[in-house]
């Protein structure tokens, strides 16, 4: 039986703490799907589309790596996709106490769906997708923070559309 595990998250944008738990993973499964979730609560920096573009482009070279963008719940994606754990990546004992809750919850709903943790390396631990965003927002150098693919798109100039 494969085993194939979804790692859900807004990924908004993707960072190298994000990036240290998938490399991580990989060795412990067949096929990883990075699960890019759509909250209708919530108000993101850049597009669906945009984030697994940058995933896809940064595991081109990987083809255990596959993204799929999904609204509801996670343990209906992982049926979806035919996934039988979820991977979630912990920084703080407080980050676990919320995961925790979480994984109870999905296994609740899908008994059969494992939540697996791993714990970021200590030099991730303050690197958080709201906090990047935050430094985007004032333009400040998130360079140590995020892939090339990310940085790229960032210091893009914008494309400017003429309605005529």
């Amino acid at each position: 039986m494969e085993r194939i595990c979804l790692f859900p998250g807004t990924f908004d944008p993707i960072t190298f703490g994000h990036l240290d738990i998938m490399e991580r993973a990989l060795p412990l499964f067949d096929k990883l799907v990075i699960g890019i979730g759509v909250n209708a609560n919530k108000a993101p920096m850049f597009a669906p589309e945009q984030r697994a573009a940058w995933i896809n482009e940064i595991f081109a070279h990987e083809p255990k790596v596959e993204t799929v963008i999904y609204e509801g719940l996670t343990v209906d994606c992982c049926k979806r996709i035919g996934a039988s754990y979820i991977l979630r990546g912990i920084r703080y004992v407080n980050d676990f106490e919320y995961e925790k809750a979480i994984a109870d919850m999905n296994r609740s709903l899908d008994p059969g769906i494992e939540t697996i943790f791993l714990t970021c390396l200590p030099k991730y631990t303050s690197v958080a997708s709201t906090l990047v965003r935050d430094v985007i927002r004032h333009g400040g150098d998130v360079s140590q923070f995020v892939p090339d693919a990310v940085l790229r798109a960032i210091q893009a100039p914008p494309v400017r559309q003429y309605v005529i």
